[in-house]
């Protein structure tokens, strides 16, 4: 890919892409260190993602524990061009209790209830369940091949295409072959 991408066109594609999804992709890791992926339903709010999580999960007992996650949101197989390709979305976070009797928590919780309905009106009340916020600290974005860029800065606000080093082929078909997938 010859071209430098309008990087403000692709901050901008990637700002808006999770709006696509109602849950997350959630990696944690537990006290052992051992890694467990999970997914939750989620709300955005001025930058950050919020998670109302049940004690019987483990990504509950992790946040709580490491304060940090992993977010992945993730273009769906059928509706993906390629499937090497994907649109996804990666966010290094920082995991924050917000504690029942908190200013944030009731104003949150209904914008749980205005995303997925009554059923978040009577989960709120339920008292082993947590709200988190996850606060995005760095990024990947990728909106297809030759297509990467990392996210850094005060709210995610730089924005990189990785072309640093890019797909290494040992012959020119191979090269060649890429180049036609990627235009």
């Amino acid at each position: 890919m010859n071209q430098s991408p309008d990087l403000n066109a692709v901050m901008d594609e990637c700002r808006k892409f999770p709006g696509n999804f109602q849950s997350l992709h959630l990696a944690t890791c537990n006290t052992a260190g051992a890694p467990e992926a999970s997914y939750a339903a989620y709300v955005e709010h001025e930058g950050n993602y919020y998670v109302y999580t049940s004690e019987l999960s483990a990504h509950t007992a992790n946040l709580t524990a490491r304060g940090q996650c992993s977010v992945l949101f993730i273009e769906s197989e059928a509706e993906a061009k390629h499937l090497f390709a994907r649109r996804r979305l990666t966010l290094q976070c920082t995991a924050i209790e917000c504690y029942r009797d908190s200013p944030e928590f009731e104003p949150l919780m209904d914008k749980f209830v205005q995303k997925f309905g009554n059923f978040m009106g009577m989960m709120r009340n339920l008292a082993d369940f947590h709200l988190y916020q996850l606060r995005p600290q760095s990024g990947g974005y990728v909106a297809g091949f030759a297509q990467a860029y990392t996210l850094e800065g005060d709210g995610l606000s730089e924005i990189k295409h990785r072309k640093e080093q890019g797909h290494r082929s040992p012959d020119k078909a191979t090269a060649a072959a890429m180049d036609a997938v990627t235009q």
